[in-house]
């Protein structure tokens, strides 16, 4: 793991029509960390999120990933860098089991048929990697499968193709406690294998729980880029709600409105 970031985003501005949807927006990831990316409604998460995976193209500023420059004007341009997002509907089909779904789109075959043999051991093996028990079988059909175990599909199929930055869309919506907890301890399970892990969510307390750095959004405006240590949770809320807390945060002359995500 280094100290350099795996995925830099320096100065990033988006607009649509009229309406300034990024100001200037600095934003890195790191190997091996969970960093939570987390504003109010509005604040220009997804399209940052949708900068990042090629869904749009930036206006202005540079995105690097590993040290160097690269122009991302599609998903295929950021899945090739190593970039995968799970959206929060997961895009699984449940129609098919588990193997089929993590490798859907990205079969193996051998000669002109479907290697099923190799792609089950590869998605028993890369589900044992993150120590997930929660499936009986990867054989299962989706459609038969938990919320927690579908999202526990998704996850595992980013972590199947050694993908560099993870990126999880409120992974834990609409969870129990019990899935939830499963969630986050695959969430930390994939950080820990070096892989840079960009949480978005909602619930303070997952933040909280899992995260090693946050960075706040505020009207399209990055308030602060914190240690998760280093702030607790009442800060963490005043920066999404006000863009300041205390020292931390945007100067008030600096504030603007218009951002919508």
């Amino acid at each position: 793991m280094s100290d350099q970031p795996i995925l830099q985003l320096h100065g990033i501005n988006k607009s649509f029509g009229a309406v300034h949807v990024l100001h200037d927006v600095d934003f890195a990831a790191y190997a091996g960390k969970v960093t939570a990316l987390v504003g109010d409604n509005g604040a220009g998460k997804s399209t940052l999120v949708k900068c990042i995976g090629g869904t749009y193209t930036i206006d202005s500023g540079t995105y690097e990933f590993e040290g160097k420059p690269e122009h991302v004007s599609d998903p295929r341009d950021a899945a090739a860098l190593g970039v995968e997002i799970v959206y929060q509907d997961l895009a699984l089909c449940e129609n098919l089991d588990v193997v089929q779904n993590m490798f859907l789109g990205r079969e193996r075959m051998r000669g002109i048929v479907l290697d099923e043999e190799s792609m089950e051991i590869a998605a028993s093996d890369t589900l044992k990697s993150l120590s997930v028990r929660t499936l009986k079988s990867v054989r299962q059909r989706v459609s038969s499968l938990s919320g927690g175990q579908r999202q526990t599909v998704a996850i595992a199929k980013a972590a199947l193709w050694k993908s560099k930055v993870v990126i999880l869309d409120e992974p834990t919506a609409a969870l129990g406690v019990a899935q939830t907890a499963q969630v986050l301890d695959l969430v930390r399970r994939l950080a820990d294998q070096g892989t840079a892990v960009i949480l978005i969510s909602h619930n303070m307390l997952d933040v909280l729980q899992v995260a090693d750095k946050i960075s706040v959004l505020y009207l399209g405006r990055l308030a602060a880029t914190v240690d998760r240590a280093a702030v607790n949770q009442t800060q963490v809320v005043e920066l999404i709600t006000t863009g300041r807390s205390g020292d931390l945060g945007i100067q008030p002359t600096a504030m603007t409105s218009g951002a919508s995500a």
